[in-house]
Parts: structure tokens; C-alpha cells; sequence
């Protein structure tokens, strides 16, 4: 049985892109974006996942998984 930190890694490696973290949230890019601006538990959680190369902005795949999975949480 797969988990959920395989399917991404396997799907996206070990970053995803805005666009990739916006498809497996079911959400649109830009949409994704203005959330991640707005303070909210989970922009704070998901927002502690990102990583920026040059111009570029990652998200870190085992982090996203985890939240996905419910092992992380804003109160830790």
C-alpha cells in the first residue's frame, strides 16, 4: 500500500511547485496563492513547508503530505 508522501514524491518529487500543491488541493493557482497571503492555520502550516530558489517558490512534499495526513497541525 502506498502512502501519501510516496503517491506525491512519486507524482512530483521532492518539491512541488505552486501549481502542483494547488492540483493535489483540488484548488486553482491563483486562488492558492491569495489563501497563502491570508493568515489562517493552514496557510501557517503549509506556508512553514515553502522553500524559495531564485525567484521560484517550492513547497516541500514530505511537509505537504504530512498535513494531508493530519500529522501536522497549527498548534504544534
Amino acid at each position: 500500500m502506498k502512502t501519501t508522501i510516496n503517491l506525491l514524491q512519486e507524482k512530483y518529487g521532492p518539491l512541488m511547485t505552486l501549481e502542483a500543491l494547488a492540483e493535489t488541493l483540488n484548488r486553482s493557482s491563483e486562488g492558492l496563492r491569495v489563501s497563502l497571503r491570508i493568515r489562517s492555520d493552514l496557510s501557517t502550516v503549509i506556508n512553514l513547508t515553502k522553500r524559495k530558489l531564485g525567484r521560484r517558490i517550492y513547497f516541500k512534499t514530505e511537509g505537504i503530505a504530512k498535513i494531508i495526513d493530519g500529522e501536522v497541525t497549527s498548534n504544534e
